[in-house]
């Protein structure tokens, strides 16, 4: 697929992201913080803004800037999602195999934006495969009420390892590809 743009769901595409982006990713992810605040999830990402954070400014905008970086716009809403490939984060323990790891994935919550997250990693597996890798493999978040590992198992992937990352309980899925 590796194209400059990727019409992937009515009016989103799918285009490669740049720095230029970090500003509205960021405000993707100040999003989040609040929404999760709204059912007192603070320990995902904490629960003051990102773009308020120097140190997490600076993660969106090195994210941006990698080869692997996608970003979803939407024709009424601007940029709905984010969605950046690569290898393995360096808490990660090494592939046993090849592979394309989903190094980040954010979604708008605006209802305009419902299944952009969903489409981003059918995207990802869409690249994972023209790069002609064995499988994906993601990291997130497993506290809380769980939902946000339900919704990578919900895409095929399979739980694999449960990890903490300081007092983070995260958990690595995986989704083989098999043609």
């Amino acid at each position: 697929m590796n194209s400059q743009e990727t019409n992937i769901i009515e009016g989103v595409i799918f285009r490669q992201a740049n720095q230029a982006d970090a500003a509205a990713v960021l405000q993707l992810f100040d999003e989040a913080i609040e929404w999760f605040q709204t059912f007192g999830n603070g320990q995902q990402w904490g629960t003051d803004p990102w773009s308020t954070q120097d140190r997490q400014v600076a993660r969106v905008r090195e994210a941006c800037e990698l080869p692997g970086a996608w970003i979803a716009v939407h024709e009424q809403i601007g940029v709905c999602g984010a969605l950046v490939l690569g290898e393995a984060m360096p808490y990660v323990p090494p592939a046993d195999s090849t592979e394309l790891y989903v190094r980040l994935l954010i979604a708008s919550r605006h209802p305009l934006a419902r299944g952009v997250g969903r489409a981003l990693m059918s995207f990802a597996e869409a690249e994972a495969r023209a790069a002609k890798v064995s499988q994906l493999r993601v990291d997130c978040y497993a506290g809380g009420s769980g939902n946000l590992v339900r919704f990578y198992e919900s895409c095929g992937y399979e739980l694999l390892l449960p990890f903490d990352e300081g007092d983070w309980p995260g958990q690595i899925l995986i989704r083989h590809l098999i043609d």
